[in-house]
């Protein structure tokens, strides 16, 4: 997905509010200046992080914030699976409430509110505009041998493993591996955090060996090359992988919720409105 110059104004903007280091930000400019035709944003934000490192040392810590998350979610999981269970639609259902665990997000949101995102729990039916999709995810998943779950923060990927249970159970001929970060980058999910969630007794899991938030096939090990290669089936999950994987000729699902002005301007809808497309 390209940069339009209102998202590349805002990568900016996020710059010049964490410091007025001439230096510093004229490096960033100068990046988005010469960023090539095909670049996203979640490649300039890698090597933002980059010049960050040079200027003033590492970036936030957020292990206690996403250890704080991982545990939120891990403590409502038994609640969320019974009323999975209990929904008519198991499967529907927890896609749904993998979609809300996408609004814990320290990098596109401006705030991350708790007590916001625990009231998007109150509505988790599927909404008529992901029906179509849903039923083309269903027909994929029926012919399907390999599944790719493309994950994207912590916390989320608790949801995540509520929803891949569903999957194998209407599935059970399914290969199901999970494609997470591979070093540490805002709240994203990393191996570490997919042991800790016990993601791994549902899926594979492999990283993109970066810390950047977003799959770029360039620049992912072999191994997950051969996971996107050899997938029937692919669901990414977040803004971050649809920009870095929108428009590079691979049949994906997508799911996120909308939580910045790109997002909302390019699917004409609110904020925090959950999105499940498919890109052929």
């Amino acid at each position: 997905m390209r940069i339009s110059e209102s998202c590349a104004k805002c990568l900016y903007d996020r710059q010049l509010n964490k410091t007025d280091n001439k230096d510093y930000l004229a490096e960033i400019k100068n990046i988005l200046d010469n960023r090539k035709e095909n670049d996203t944003s979640p490649y300039m934000v890698y090597l933002f992080n980059k010049v960050h490192v040079k200027y003033f040392g590492k970036g936030a810590d957020y292990k206690d914030i996403k250890k704080e998350y991982n545990d939120l979610l891990l403590n409502m999981e038994d609640k969320l699976r019974r009323e999975i269970d209990d929904s008519d639609d198991p499967l529907a259902k927890a896609i749904v409430m993998a979609r809300i665990g996408n609004y814990i997000d320290f990098g596109a949101m401006n705030h991350v509110d708790q007590d916001e995102f625990l009231t998007l729990f109150h509505d988790t039916q599927m909404r008529e505009d992901d029906e179509q999709t849903y039923k083309s995810f269903l027909n994929e998943c029926e012919k399907a041998k390999n599944f790719l779950l493309v994950c994207d923060n912590c916390g989320e990927i608790v949801l995540d493993r509520l929803m891949i249970e569903q999957l194998r159970k209407r599935f059970p001929n399914l290969k199901v591996t999970a494609l997470v970060r591979g070093e540490e980058v805002l709240n994203d999910a990393t191996m570490e955090d997919a042991y800790y969630c016990g993601l791994d007794k549902v899926a594979d899991i492999v990283t993109n060996g970066e810390a950047i938030a977003g799959t770029i096939y360039d620049m992912v090990p072999d191994r997950a090359k051969k996971a996107l290669d050899e997938a029937d089936v692919i669901l990414a999950k977040g803004q971050g992988n649809y920009e870095s994987m929108a428009g590079q000729g691979r049949h994906v699902f997508y799911e996120f919720l909308c939580k910045c002005d790109l997002f909302t301007s390019r699917f004409d809808v609110p904020r925090l409105t959950g999105i499940f497309v498919e890109e052929r």
